[in-house]
């Protein structure tokens, strides 16, 4: 394919660019206004996260004849996902943050929804709290349900209280009182003493990040948003003047765990959207390529990192959404409580470190080695074998082109670190390296029943897509165990979410909470919220006009339940208005619906509870466009070279390696075999193979 003049593409349009970044790489993809699309890659640099994506940048820039600097200066979208505001929350580095509550509810974050996976079990102790308790200070004040301060805010106690947290050096502040969201005079109040008292401590008012009904979810959202704020304002700050300072000339858009993407100022405001924003890209991806593809409606979307494997669905042509945002394990970790893209992390990825337990059974993960020092093949100072080193071992990885040729592995680190595992267990390396493989795909394979069948999602029903630079070393056997029959992996697999940065969108969610009931529905009270809804709406599309954005989609939603259950399932709703009992049933209906798909019983007759209202806004940004090319006839050319690997099939044998740069749509290549791509690698085991689609992916027949 020929390259136009830069100056030429300039003409006709600006650079878009996606940032995902990593525990162990930066993944940057550049997109032009014909499709064309370059990638790079580059190791995270924590200390100063614009050091490794400039580096990133200038691999991308390469091919369009260009540096880091005149890509910048070129680019009109600058799209940043990032992993930082969960791994910090994850590793506890985040602010020393209170917490200001209601008298006699110190407990909100202690208990969470049971705070125990069994709440029966007393032997049990509740994990520590997001905010500890000696930094929860509980307020005189009290609100009722229908907004009446039966006990007036003691400000005096409250200015008290500010004393205090000088003293303890905090480092920011939530407050969440009882029923703000039906009136907010008293956390508004507290936001006035302070800013009076506290001046600089930077602060989060429960009714403004999340004004929900549940208050364990609207407290847990106040404290993380609050405890992000001074590193995540930090650096997003010290990333955007950096970004300026090396030339960027367009807009820098975090993306949001919506799966779109906000304005930096609405970010820095409320740093919790950032969590989970960067695994939140990949099922846009996963929607656009199945449908251009297949014209798939349901795509399972698995990502493979360095560090941990996501996995996120696309149902009905979109991507499935939740509240149940866990940082850790359900009940017992902590909730974001805001909705979000439902995608599932575990600690299992290129660098997840194999040991031996106590028991003499084989681990992998969920530590990892990152990428200082990285798997021992990187040869940066680990020791440690990781499932990289078990795919180099067993002949799974070109260690002369890994990243693009741009590190060179060390085979005889990798040898040796699981050779000190084979060791301990008594078996060859090899057989040694191809359990480390399989442990890592049994926990990939779990991750995706638990949101599949779990779910009432049949695998075998949906594609397949896999990215992230480990995805293709393992991703035939994890196919074969789910009986699906294709896997679909995208050309720039391996920066799966960065690449779907480049076809995203401005996403934003407003919701508000109303109580009532299938057969005393208040019409009037509902309207009233959706119209409060349609008002925030219309007041964002506005600002986006101004920034030159121009169409724009709208969807309201309204969570639901059977009457005594615990949880709301989504139900989508015709419009911003619910004006006839038709429109009513027909609501009911989509719900019963939802809970047989996903439960497999349904009630007709029970009556349904309506609990919270939300609308959500999304600004169409301009994308590149997917264009089919023309399919070549001819044969795969010849393999680059030959190399031993091993397989638990066939033993050690001599396989093929190809270059994907070399293979054109339409070619076709049959298993054992390596297919070497830039930024990851292809895994042909026996009995597979892989042909060049027309959109220039891979689909790997297993």
């Amino acid at each position: 394919m020929t390259r136009e003049n830069p100056r030429e593409r300039e003409s006709r349009g600006e650079y878009r660019i996606g940032v995902d970044t990593g525990g162990t790489f930066t993944d940057v993809v550049v997109g032009d206004a014909s499709g064309i699309l370059s990638v790079g890659k580059a190791l995270t640099t924590r200390e100063r996260i614009s050091r490794g994506i400039l580096e990133g940048l200038g691999v991308a820039a390469a091919p369009l004849g260009l540096d880091s600097g005149a890509l910048l200066q070129q680019t009109g979208v600058f799209i940043y996902g990032s992993t930082r505001a969960t791994n910090a929350i994850l590793e506890g580095k985040t602010a020393k943050t209170a917490l200001l509550v209601t008298h006699g509810f110190p407990d909100i974050l202690v208990r969470r929804e049971g705070g125990k996976t069994n709440p029966w079990d007393y032997t049990v102790e509740y994990p520590e709290p997001y905010v500890p308790r000696h930094l929860t200070f509980e307020i005189p004040g009290r609100m009722t349900s229908e907004g009446k301060a039966i006990v007036p805010l003691e400000e005096a106690s409250a200015t008290a209280v500010m004393h205090r947290l000088r003293a303890l050096h905090v480092e920011a502040v939530a407050v969440c009182f009882l029923w703000s969201i039906a009136n907010p005079e008293h956390e508004l109040a507290v936001a006035r003493i302070i800013k009076r008292e506290l001046p600089g401590i930077p602060f989060t008012l429960s009714h403004q990040v999340n004004p929900i009904v549940r208050e364990y979810r609207r407290a847990s959202s106040a404290a993380i948003d609050a405890s992000l704020k001074p590193l995540m304002q930090q650096h997003l700050r010290e990333m955007q003047t950096d970004l300026r300072a090396a030339g960027l000339a367009g807009e820098l858009l975090p993306a949001i765990s919506l799966g779109g993407v906000m304005h930096i100022d609405g970010v820095v405001e409320k740093p919790i959207h950032m969590v989970r924003s960067g695994p939140s890209l990949a099922p846009i991806l996963g929607q656009v390529t199945g449908a251009a593809e297949t014209g798939a409606t349901g795509v399972i979307v698995c990502d493979t990192g360095g560090t941990s494997f996501d996995v996120s669905l696309v149902r009905d042509g979109r991507p499935v959404f939740g509240r149940d945002t866990w940082l850790g394990a359900r009940y017992v970790g902590h909730l974001t409580g805001l909705s979000s893209v439902d995608a599932r992390s575990i600690g299992s990825g290129g660098g997840s470190i194999a040991r031996v337990d106590s028991g003499g059974l084989l681990c992998v993960g969920p530590e990892s080695a990152g990428a200082n020092p990285g798997p021992a093949c990187y040869g940066r100072g680990g020791s440690q074998a990781t499932v990289t080193d078990a795919a180099l071992l067993l002949g799974y990885l070109d260690a002369e082109y890994f990243n693009g040729g741009r590190m060179r592995l060390d085979t005889d680190a990798s040898i040796g670190a699981v050779g000190r595992i084979a060791a301990q267990l008594g078996k060859s390396a090899e057989d040694t390296a191809a359990g480390i493989l399989t442990v890592a795909s049994e926990h990939m394979v779990a991750a995706i029943k638990e949101i599949t069948i779990n779910e009432g999602v049949d695998p075998r029903d949906s594609l397949l897509l896999a990215g992230g630079g480990a995805a293709g070393l393992n991703i035939v056997p994890i196919a074969r165990e789910l009986n699906c029959a294709r896997v679909l992996l995208p050309r720039m697999a391996g920066a799966l979410s960065a690449c779907g940065a480049q076809y995203t969108d401005i996403v934003t969610e407003f919701g508000l909470s109303l109580v009532t009931d299938s057969r005393g529905f208040d019409y009037a009270g509902v309207n009233r919220v959706l119209a409060g809804l349609e008002s925030s709406i219309e007041d964002f599309m506005q600002s986006l006009r101004a920034r030159g954005i121009a169409r724009f989609r709208t969807d309201y939603f309204v969570e639901a339940r059977y009457r005594y259950q615990v949880w709301e399932l989504e139900v989508p709703l015709p419009g911003a208005r619910i004006s006839s009992t038709h429109q009513l049933v027909e609501i009911i209906k989509a719900f019963h619906r939802a809970h047989e798909s996903i439960f497999a019983v349904s009630e007709a007759g029970q009556e349904i509870e309506f609990i919270q209202w939300k609308g959500r806004v999304t600004g169409e940004l301009d994308r590149p466009p997917l264009t089919p090319l023309l399919t070549s006839q001819a044969a795969a050319p010849p393999p680059e070279r030959h190399g031993k690997a091993y397989f638990e099939a066939t033993g050690g044998v001599d396989i093929p390696r190809y270059r994907g740069t070399a293979l054109l749509p339409g070619m076709r290549v049959v298993g054992p075999a390596l297919i070497v791509e830039p930024t990851t690698t292809i895994v042909l085991y026996p009995g597979s193979s892989a042909t060049v689609t027309p959109f220039n992916n891979y689909m790997v027949e297993v």
